[in-house]
């Protein structure tokens, strides 16, 4: 069944703010095998004009993909998440994530659109620090593959 078209727009809430630690930069950055001194060393990161450690620009998927959550569980929109595939990622910068930022990200169904069965959704998260600034925001597409014919 093809999701509501009336849900294009939505807006949820922002979610609780997401302290960013050192820490989980560094674990990250190892994970995804970025060895740059930017993500784990403060003097380096101090050296190319920032504040403390930064994190790669991937890190915010974690918790713009855990805020677009609160979409995929909405009961009223119906998305079938046992067919969901992560179709297509991008964000758009700002300014880089610090430690110490603390983060919410407000997320809003940006479009719905059926392809050959397929529902695809577009979520757009915005991430904001805890001056209101705008730190990045990400586009999220969800791909909800048709069901199987019996």
């Amino acid at each position: 069944m093809a999701l509501d078209q009336s849900f294009v727009g939505r807006t949820y809430p922002p979610t609780a703010p997401y302290e960013v630690g050192r820490e989980k930069i560094r674990e990250f950055a190892e994970a995804v095998g970025d060895a740059n001194p930017v993500y784990t060393d403060p003097d380096a990161a101090k050296q190319l004009g920032h504040s403390d450690v930064i994190a790669p620009p991937t890190f915010v998927f974690a918790i713009t993909f855990k805020a677009a959550g609160e979409v995929i569980a909405d009961p009223q929109l119906g998305l079938d998440y046992s067919r969901v595939v992560h179709g297509d990622q991008k964000f758009v910068y700002g300014r880089p994530v610090r430690a110490g930022d603390r983060l919410t990200v407000t997320s809003t169904i940006e479009g719905i659109k059926s392809l050959a069965g397929n529902d695809i959704l577009d979520v757009r998260g915005e991430v904001h620090d805890e001056a209101g600034e705008l730190v990045v925001t990400a586009w999220t597409k969800l791909v909800a593959r048709a069901a199987e014919e019996a």
